[in-house]
């Protein structure tokens, strides 16, 4: 029997790096980390979305705690004068802040934002998943939607194969069906592809329709990967 595993967690280790890096000395402390990093993650996933925001990389030091957001479009992110990204970092220090079901009180931890900038978004699945979750939501035919963003994606010369899925109430259906369109090569067993990975959520009046997207970007050597670091 087949086991479904996520491309990224695959590839950890060998062509990808953790997004959360940081050490804990006790148990606990290892407990508290995690479940800051996840409420972060979810905190940012909403107040950033439709920022085409591709990643979001958590480091810590003993008092600090370093995030870097890789997004196509900085200048929303940073605002006016980095306005944006000031309120945001004070916005994320009260989200810590307020955490309950530590052991300890959250400790206090200033928080530092880098914003990078991404090249070609079309190559990156996040960015994909939400264009596709974008035109849903829009109303417009989901086979269209796929087929235009299929195309996009393809006349990206980085990408060597894309795979889109989606699945729910396709059309205001009664009954939830899954449709799926690929284009292309995805190696997903060929842990030196470097296949990126994204889930997204597109909010319709009848329910919420789930996009999955897979790109690969061809295969990653251990000279590329020197190079790249």
């Amino acid at each position: 029997m087949t086991h479904t595993v996520h491309p990224y967690a695959h590839r950890l280790g060998i062509i990808r790096d953790w997004k959360s890096r940081w050490f804990a000395k006790t148990p606990a402390e290892y407990r508290a980390n995690v479940i800051i990093d996840s409420t972060i993650r979810r905190f940012l996933k909403k107040r950033l979305r439709g920022m085409y925001v591709t990643s979001v990389e958590i480091e810590r030091s003993q008092n600090s705690i370093r995030m870097i957001i890789k997004t196509s479009r900085p200048g929303l992110v940073i605002g006016r004068g980095g306005e944006g990204s000031q309120k945001l970092a004070k916005e994320i220090e009260e989200v810590i802040r307020k955490i309950k079901g530590l052991a300890a009180p959250a400790p206090k931890l200033s928080v530092k934002l880098d914003i990078e900038e991404v090249r070609s978004p079309e190559a990156q699945a996040p960015v994909v998943a939400y264009m596709v979750a974008e035109g849903l939501e829009k109303r417009q035919t989901f086979r269209r939607v796929l087929k235009q963003t299929v195309e996009k994606v393809m006349a990206n010369r980085d990408v060597q194969g894309v795979r889109i899925a989606i699945s729910g109430r396709l059309g205001g259906a009664e009954m939830s069906r899954q449709e799926e369109i690929k284009r292309g090569r995805v190696p997903l067993q060929t842990l030196r592809a470097d296949i990126d990975f994204a889930r997204e959520i597109a909010y319709l009046p009848y329910g919420v329709i789930g996009v999955k997207v897979w790109i690969y970007r061809g295969e990653i050597f251990d000279r590329e990967k020197e190079n790249r670091a």
